[in-house]
């Protein structure tokens, strides 16, 4: 007699499948993609149920627990995260943990299906005496059937006349699970429906073309900024819809969601379709149920940012990227994906077309259009013709300030004021400023666990690491020479909010970064207070670059242009211009036109001045040399290997031997370092890195293939992390 055996991937880092014995009591309910309690060496563990099968189980541990009544991974999904776990050598059960919501596949997981009261009329013609219970019985019986939380809108403290309407037998009363609404009763505001103008209409029946025949076809939308990418994606949606299947939309942040969820609720939910969000703004109980939504085909469009590439559709019809040139797609630490990517391979295996859309495309992205991968759909006009804005370089050399803002932008931000318009400033810095400085002995406060100055706070009284949240109360005298007059050197958005309340001391001004933003509903409210009126002047990181649509802002600034083009890595001149542009296409989108000053002290660098045009086509025919020479990005590929550990002797010891066993094996592979990290020591660790490049992917995966056993084999004081198409290097 043979037994079900189930094939399962383990919540630990191992890369293979453990096979476990299903008793027949487990076997009659137990599905692929279900989670399940197992016992692993002297422990137990959650895994995922991967495959059934029958076949000998003589041996084999046995399923302990089935953790849910329905699977959480349809086959499409799992199809996925194995392509990806191999795809970025990480560990199968970790890559599924990592797609869950809530930390579904963590041991110390607490989300939970909730439930609440629901009533119908079992009795209509018993008597009632008073007429509060004659109201709440006809309110149900009209309704047919009403939830305690739905009662309770209308009907204060109704417990005692329910539970006495239930004794009479006039109501009866279920359990029923209640999901949870992160959308929090909201209105679903107006549509509004503009023509489509000749390009859109272009782009809009190419995609829904591929849409007719079901099948993969990669789109680029490059649509300068306010050309009405948005109004594509929601007609070529209605067409997926209209045929019956799914649409999947990732954007890169939160601070995102609010509006273009609010867009699409007002196009669709009218239509009856169900809409839900998936992103880490939620409550892990908000994307559980969201999750479950998905897995029983109750939803028809998913909105979420990076990790939503995972949502468990299984008719998936359309995927759409929004700002896919963004840093944000790629996840930095752990599971080191990037969804922009995914999309692309999950848009392979769904057979469906997948839209990625930018104003200013990541390098990969345009070059595969260049090669054919990809087809480009250009809007270059904004709707209805409204200008661009104009563009001015500021040279701080010439324009010189005591201030954080050149004369020039002061100005210019008054005139704005006067005419009750509104105005962006960017300075990519949070913070009062970068970092204390004692004058009398030169010495600055440094972070204990990185290499880093320590960030100053002002409004907490506070010096904070950015990198690993340490805190330090600051000291009345420096450490160093009990010098009594520390002074914050630069500006941070924090300083910058402060000196603008100075300099226009009428305005309401308001801040997003990342200390603003950090309670629930933080980006909501200021992008609504923007919408209505209610800010005339926003300063912020780089958040508020990032795809919003504020009809009155007139005037933009952007400080500290400088501090992104000369960081250290291959894409500071893409990313400036990436930023600097879809920055500048926040001002003038409702009247056209509007004004944008870009403070710098190299404004003639060549990713500046097409920036300051808006000319795409131009920064890449310049940017692309250097990617050829030294065989960069898109034009190579890279690895990035990355190990850490307490002890910096060990560390660098086992890179250095790992560096040299690579380098004698490696073919057409080029072996860089190992070399200390950017940032040497992070969160308590001493960092070394490999950097592994190759024309092709190829010998990169034969090269890590072949010493994966070895990799796995390191002192367990040293961790090593493989970051396969590396975006952050430091």
């Amino acid at each position: 007699m043979t037994d079900l055996i189930a094939d399962i991937a383990i919540n630990a880092p191992l890369k293979q499948l453990y096979s476990y014995r299903v008793d027949a009591a487990h076997g009659a309910l137990l599905q692929v993609g279900m989670r399940v309690r197992v016992p692993f060496g002297r422990r137990t563990t959650i895994g995922f149920v991967i495959k059934l099968s029958q076949g000998e189980g003589k041996g084999l541990k046995a399923v302990k627990e089935l953790l849910d009544e329905e699977p959480l991974l349809p086959a499409e999904l799992l199809k996925l995260l194995r392509w990806a776990a191999d795809y970025y050598f990480f560990p199968f059960g970790q890559v599924i943990r990592n797609a869950l919501p809530g930390g579904l596949g963590s041991e110390k997981s607490t989300t939970s299906i909730l439930s609440e009261p629901v009533y119908r009329v079992q009795d209509a013609s018993i008597g009632l005496r008073g007429e509060r219970q004659r109201n709440l019985r006809d309110f149900i019986l009209t309704a047919e059937s009403a939830s305690l939380s739905k009662i309770k809108e209308l009907f204060p403290e109704p417990h005692a006349t329910l539970k006495r309407l239930v004794e009479l037998g006039s109501l009866a009363v279920h359990e029923e699970e209640r999901l949870r609404d992160p959308f929090l009763r909201e209105e679903i505001p107006a549509d509004k429906q503009p023509q489509l103008n000749a390009a859109q209409q272009e782009a809009v029946a190419a995609i829904t073309g591929q849409l007719n025949q079901a099948a993969f076809h990669g789109f680029l939308l490059h649509g300068v900024t306010g050309s009405g990418k948005t109004e594509v994606y929601l007609h070529t949606v209605r067409h997926c819809l209209e045929q019956g299947r799914q649409a999947l939309i990732l954007v890169p942040e939160i601070s995102l969601t609010p509006q273009l969820v609010a867009r699409f609720r007002a196009r669709f939910e009218q239509q009856g379709k169900t809409i839900v969000a998936l992103h880490s703004g939620m409550s892990a109980g908000e994307r559980y149920d969201a999750w479950r939504q998905i897995m029983r085909h109750q939803v028809q469009i998913v909105i979420g940012a990076r990790s939503a590439v995972f949502a468990p559709l299984g008719d998936l019809g359309l995927i759409i990227v929004d700002e896919e040139h963004d840093a944000s797609y790629k996840q930095s630490e752990g599971f080191r994906y990037n969804a922009r990517d995914l999309a692309l391979v999950r848009g392979q295996q769904q057979n469906c077309p997948v839209v990625l859309g930018s104003a200013t495309p990541s390098f990969a992205s345009y070059y595969r259009s260049e090669q054919g991968a990809l087809t480009r759909l250009t809007l270059e006009r904004r709707v209805h013709d409204e200008a661009l804005p104009v563009v001015t370089l500021i040279d701080l050399k010439e324009e010189k300030s005591d201030l954080a803002l050149a004369p020039s932008l002061i100005e210019a931000i008054q005139q704005a004021l006067e005419q009750r318009e509104q105005a962006l400033v960017l300075l990519n810095r949070r913070g009062f400023a970068p970092f204390l400085l004692c004058p009398d002995c030169g010495s600055s406060f440094h972070c204990p666990n990185c290499e880093i100055t320590l960030t100053y706070h002002k409004g907490e009284g506070r010096l904070r690491c950015h990198y690993c949240d340490y805190v330090a109360t600051i000291p009345e005298t420096c450490p160093h020479c009990r010098g009594i007059n520390l002074q914050p050197q630069g500006a941070g958005t924090e300083r910058l909010e402060q000196e603008l309340e100075e300099l226009f001391p009428g305005a309401r001004i308001a801040r997003m970064d990342r200390d603003t933003t950090g309670r629930k509903g933080a980006h909501r409210k200021i992008i609504g207070e923007m919408l209505a009126g209610k800010i005339d002047i926003l300063v912020g990181t780089q958040m508020i670059a990032k795809g919003h649509d504020f009809p009155g802002v007139a005037v933009v600034g952007v400080l500290g242009a400088d501090s992104i083009l000369n960081f250290p890595d291959f894409r500071s001149a893409e990313r400036s211009f990436a930023l600097l542009t879809q920055v500048a296409g926040r001002a003038g989108r409702a009247k056209g036109g509007g004004r944008v000053f870009i403070q710098s002290y190299h404004p003639e660098h060549y990713a500046l001045v097409c920036a300051a045009g808006q000319d795409y086509a131009d920064f890449y025919r310049q940017e692309l040399p250097f990617r050829q020479e030294l065989g960069y990005p898109p034009c190579g590929h890279l690895v990035n290997m990355v190990f850490s550990g307490n002890n910096l002797a060990q560390v660098r010891g086992v890179a250095e031997r790992v560096g040299e066993d690579l380098s004698r094996f490696a073919t057409a592979v080029d072996v860089l370092g190992p070399s200390p990290c950017a940032l040497s020591r992070l969160r308590g660790k001493s960092r070394f890195q490999i950097l592994l490049k190759a024309a092709e992917r190829g010998p990169l995966r034969q090269l890590l293939l072949r010493f994966a056993e070895k990799l796995n084999q390191l002192p367990k004081q040293v961790a090593l992390a493989i970051d396969v198409d590396p975006v952050d290097m430091l």
